[in-house]
C-alpha cells in the first residue's frame, strides 16, 4: 500500500490523469503536486487515511476533475481550491468528516458538478456558492447537519 508519492512521479510534465483511489495509506499529497501542469484529472477516492490537501492543490490550472469520494478523514478543502478555474466536476461523497468548503467556492466558474452526497458533518453551504453558474448537477443527499441552504442558491441560474 502506497504511503506516499515517489518523488520523481513529479516530473512527469505531461502527466494529465493520476489515479490514486483507494490508496487507503495515503495521508497527504506532497506540496509540490503542483509541478504536474498539464494534469486534467485526479482520483483519490477511497484514500481513507487522506487528511487533508496541499494549499499548492490550487495551482493545478488544468485541472477539470477531481475525486475525493470516500476520503472519510478530510475535514476541510484548503481554500486555494477556488482558484481551480478549470475545475469541472467536484466529488466529495462520503467525506464524512467534512465540516465546511471555503468561502470563496463560488469562485469556481467552471464548476458543473458539485457532489456532496452523505457529507454528514456538513454544517453549512458558503453564501458564495450561488455564484456557481456554470453548476448543472447538485447532490446534497443525506446531509444531515445542513440544517438550510444559503439565500443565494436562489442565484444558481443552470439547477
Amino acid at each position: 500500500m502506497m504511503e506516499k508519492l515517489p518523488s520523481n512521479l513529479l516530473f512527469c510534465s505531461q502527466l494529465r490523469m493520476l489515479d490514486l483511489a483507494q490508496c487507503k495509506k495515503l495521508e497527504k499529497l506532497p506540496s509540490s503536486i503542483d509541478q504536474l501542469n498539464a494534469l486534467q484529472e485526479l482520483d483519490l477516492s477511497g484514500c481513507s487515511n487522506l487528511k487533508e490537501l496541499p494549499p499548492s492543490i490550487g495551482h493545478l490550472n488544468a485541472l477539470q476533475e477531481l475525486h475525493l469520494s470516500r476520503c472519510f478523514n478530510l475535514k476541510k478543502l484548503p481554500p486555494s481550491i477556488s482558484q481551480l478555474n478549470a475545475l469541472q466536476e467536484l466529488h466529495l461523497s462520503r467525506c464524512s468528516n467534512l465540516k465546511e468548503l471555503p468561502p470563496s467556492f463560488g469562485q469556481l466558474n467552471a464548476l458543473r458538478e458539485l457532489d456532496l452526497w452523505e457529507c454528514s458533518k456538513l454544517k453549512e453551504l458558503p453564501a458564495s456558492i450561488g455564484q456557481l453558474n456554470a453548476l448543472q448537477k447538485f447532490e446534497l443527499f443525506a446531509c444531515s447537519k445542513l440544517k438550510e441552504l444559503p439565500p443565494s442558491i436562489g442565484q444558481l441560474n443552470a439547477l
